[in-house]
């Protein structure tokens, strides 16, 4: 989430306008937070990690306007250079021609070490779980079916692409003409387009991965993977890297490019927009004058729910129904129904008329809407909209004049559609402002934020006072929660609700 709310704070990224360095963590530069207490107008900023949100996972932080020691700086490059690969990606490229030159029965793979092992190095592995008989050229090129996957849900975890939603993209993608596919998170896809092209006769479709996963590195060369987090686009070849990327865009010889991305689904949403605007910039920076075209074609997988978030990166997007399930996720499942049914979907700038979804899935076309929807969407005649989100039939509130979820019933005391049990009195749609309670704007746009720069006075060691920054009980008694605000504002004579 690009803004965390609870009863007490507000957490918000900031954009970086590049006069400023950003301090860098072993995932490459970071980004500047702001937190502000409910009901305070100034907010403090710090620099936290770009990839992790979970400080355990990444112990970087450090306040704005922290004055850090030469000692301390020292201290943070030896901590990155201990992070960083054992070796390069060249030695590995290196390593994988000895490995595939071996016979059969003398190629290892250490389970415990996630590596390809050369007949030198099985003593020092001896005591490790290996995978045995050998490994064949086919079970080379799927790397992400000998990998370990990661499972940190909020940076860097291995959701992969079921057969059924792969397969369902590269023909997609094969059937409208791209030649060439950036793959950003999408191992799966990946190895499936390096399958195809060896095992068919038809015209050759180039891919490059970008990945954080540095493992995959053991098993591809410069030109195929990059070592890359899409969280800040950082690419830890840096200038080999991105020369790869350039290489790639360019389109010539008619060699049209798409972008498939899949983030983590805890990751925020902002930055990601971010970094793909800048792989667009990339793109568009490759083409000829008279192209005309202005945005890379992209492909993005997300859970329905950050529809509104994506919108604001990209209002060019449209969400569309298609099902995305995933092998190693047991929830992210095709086929089941009603709230069990995977939320992923598809964020797509592609003419929606032209991704054709699967009828023997239940996806039919509305000629009204002009795109694909699942069999449950039904056309609303008088939204004149296919309305569905989550798969399910939604229904019609003559009262709200909108269509709204299956489960929700109209509240008269709240003027509004809304689960049954929810609490009356309560607007979700009508937050307003977290420092002043205004409901004409959010704290974003709040005149009184912007009259005063953020204050950063206050001394914290290693940001262990973050959480803790709130006011105190005193000023609490003074001033009345924002929440409070709203509610008077709401039951004062003349307001509308």
């Amino acid at each position: 989430m690009d803004e965390t709310n609870d009863e007490r704070f507000t957490l918000e990224v900031i954009p970086q306008d590049g006069e400023k360095e950003a301090p860098s963590c072993p995932h490459g530069p970071t980004l500047l937070f702001e937190k502000a207490s409910r009901g305070d107008e100034k907010g403090r900023r710090f620099y936290a990690c770009s990839a992790c949100r979970d400080r355990k996972d990444c112990s970087f932080f450090q306040w704005e306007d922290d004055k850090v020691s030469e000692t301390r700086l020292l201290a943070r490059e030896e901590h990155i250079k201990s992070k960083k690969p054992p070796i390069t990606h060249q030695e590995y490229c290196k390593r994988l021609s000895k490995f595939l030159a071996l016979p059969e029965d003398q190629r290892k793979f250490c389970l415990d070490c996630q590596a390809l092992l050369l007949p030198t190095e099985h003593g020092a592995h001896a005591s490790h779980k290996l995978r045995g008989n050998g490994l064949t050229a086919s079970q080379l090129q799927l790397p992400s079916r000998l990998l370990r996957p990661l499972e940190n849900k909020n940076s860097n975890a291995q959701y992969l692409f079921a057969n059924r939603s792969c397969q369902f993209l590269l023909d997609m993608l094969v059937g409208l003409g791209y030649k060439k596919v950036l793959c950003v998170g999408t191992p799966r896809l990946h190895e499936l387009i390096k399958q195809r092209n060896q095992e068919s006769k038809l015209q050759q479709m180039k891919s490059l991965l970008l990945d954080i996963d540095f493992r995959f590195a053991q098993f591809y060369g410069n030109d195929e993977f990059c070592h890359y987090n899409m969280f800040n686009h950082h690419f830890f070849g840096v200038e080999e890297s991105k020369g790869v990327l350039q290489a790639f865009l360019t389109e010539e010889d008619g060699g049209k490019v798409v972008m498939v991305a899949d983030p983590p689904f805890g990751g925020l949403v902002k930055p990601l927009a971010h970094s793909f605007s800048l792989i667009s910039q990339t793109w568009r920076e490759q083409q000829s004058l008279e192209s005309g075209s202005v945005e890379m074609p992209m492909i993005w997988a997300f859970p329905y729910f950050f529809e509104p978030r994506i919108l604001e990166g990209f209002p060019s997007f449209t969400m569309l129904d298609y099902q995305v399930d995933y092998e190693n996720q047991p929830i992210y499942k095709h086929g089941k129904t009603g709230r069990k049914q995977t939320p992923v979907r598809l964020f797509t700038n592609l003419a929606p008329q032209d991704v054709v979804l699967p009828k023997e899935e239940g996806y039919r076309f509305c000629s009204v809407c002009l795109r694909y929807v699942d069999s449950l969407n039904k056309h609303c005649a008088k939204c004149n909209i296919c309305p569905s989100k989550d798969g399910r039939k939604w229904k019609h509130c003559d009262v709200c004049e909108k269509c709204v979820k299956p489960s929700w019933r109209h509240c008269s005391s709240c003027a509004r559609c809304a689960l049954p049990d929810h609490p009356c009195g309560q607007y979700p749609d009508q937050q307003g402002c977290f420092s002043c309670g205004s409901l004409a704007h959010k704290r974003r746009g709040c005149p009184l934020k912007h009259q005063h720069k953020p204050s950063n006075k206050s001394k914290g060691k290693k940001g262990k006072h973050l959480h803790q920054h709130q006011p105190n009980k005193a000023q609490l008694k003074k001033r009345k929660s924002g929440a409070a605000r709203r509610a008077k504002k709401r039951t004062a004579p003349g307001s509308s609700t």
